[in-house]
């Protein structure tokens, strides 16, 4: 017997962000959370954590695909409050801006509400949540595997590396992303975002090399 493939239908697959609730099919299914399952054990969608599912590309489909970690991150929190209140900062920053070169275990995303830390289903990984008010951060778009989303620069990453080391339990890379990202980075923004941001003390312990 020949089995046909589901596919995701058409109105959620033109979402800009390809992360997908439940909650967001209502309008496409009477039941989404059964419909769904269908869907994960058909390879059109991708479990990501309890709640949360990832479109799967077509040209990937029945192919074991896993998203990654900081795309993931990013489509979660804008599925939950939208892509402009929502950003990677620190440690995925700094990843997405290639100051830290090894894949980590943890993501870190500035969001507009306080939430708690999301354990992932696909990895043995957790998405954890800063509340910042993204639109006063200094941030850039990227276009991630999981739809476009909002990056701190690398001075903002310096800055919110710097004040917050241990954000994430890895103060270790914290510290080397600091001092990766310090060639780059503007010294006139860096100036302008510590003033405004009242680091300065963050700002002179980066430059200090502390």
């Amino acid at each position: 017997m020949t089995r046909t493939t589901a596919r995701v239908p058409p109105e959620l697959a033109r979402r800009p962000i390809r992360v997908l609730r439940p909650q967001d099919a209502a309008g496409v299914y009477t039941h989404p959370r059964p419909e769904f399952a269908r869907l994960t054990r058909t390879s059109a969608l991708h479990r990501i954590a309890t709640g949360y599912y990832a479109i799967v590309p077509d040209d990937q489909t029945g192919q074991n695909w896993l998203p990654d970690l900081e795309s993931v991150a990013a489509g979660v929190a804008a599925a939950d409050e939208g892509v402009d209140t929502v950003a990677l900062m620190g440690l995925s920053a700094a990843r997405v801006h290639g100051a830290i070169p090894r894949a980590l275990a943890v993501a870190t995303v500035a969001a507009g509400r306080h939430r708690r830390p999301l354990r992932l289903a696909d990895r043995d990984a957790t998405v954890l949540f800063a509340r910042r008010a993204v639109p006063a951060l200094d941030v850039e778009r990227r276009a991630g595997e999981l739809g476009p989303h909002w990056v701190t620069t690398v001075e903002q990453t310096l800055l919110d590396l710097a004040a917050r080391p241990e954000f994430g339990d890895l103060p270790g890379e914290a510290h080397a992303a600091v001092r990766a990202l310090l060639p780059r980075a503007d010294r006139d923004i860096l100036d302008e975002l510590a003033v405004a941001q009242r680091r300065r003390a963050a700002l002179r312990r980066a430059l200090a090399g502390g």
